[in-house]
């Protein structure tokens, strides 16, 4: 349902949010080489959620990616919406281009209680929540 691009970057924030020190830092070779994604896409992600304040870079000897306690604060939805935009929760699933209330798609009513379903989950579940289910339960990443 997530684009690749969602996908990956939710992945690395939780693969942060799981380490031993969350809040050492890691670059983005070796975050990619632990995740198995292509280190020039995962690195414009990256910075692109650090320019969104979503996660927490320091240059440098050193330097490298990491979550601080606020970081860990936001939503799934805000992790989601930093990739997507808000139309991820908005838009036509099918991409039609005038699907509203009024001019609705083949599929609009029926998937409208699934998607503000899953925005309400996604909203109500913050990084440290996921990060701690994961080590909790052991799930690779």
């Amino acid at each position: 349902m997530f684009s690749k691009t969602s996908k990956y970057a939710i992945r690395a924030i939780l693969y942060l949010a799981t380490r031993e020190d969350p809040e050492q830092k890691v670059g983005s070779k070796s975050l990619a080489n632990a995740l198995d994604i292509p280190i020039y896409f995962l690195a414009k992600v990256l910075q692109d959620l650090v320019w969104k304040d979503i996660i927490s870079s320091a240059k440098g000897p050193g330097g490298g990616f990491y979550l601080s306690e606020e970081n860990r604060k936001n939503s799934i939805t805000d992790v989601l919406t930093a990739v997507e935009g808000a139309e991820i929760f908005r838009g036509c699933v099918l991409g039609f281009p005038t699907c509203s209330e009024k001019n609705p798609c083949p599929l609009h009513t029926q998937l409208f209680s699934y998607r503000e379903g899953l925005r309400y989950q996604l909203n109500h579940i913050n990084i440290n929540d996921m990060a701690d289910r994961i080590n909790r339960h052991n799930l690779k990443i």
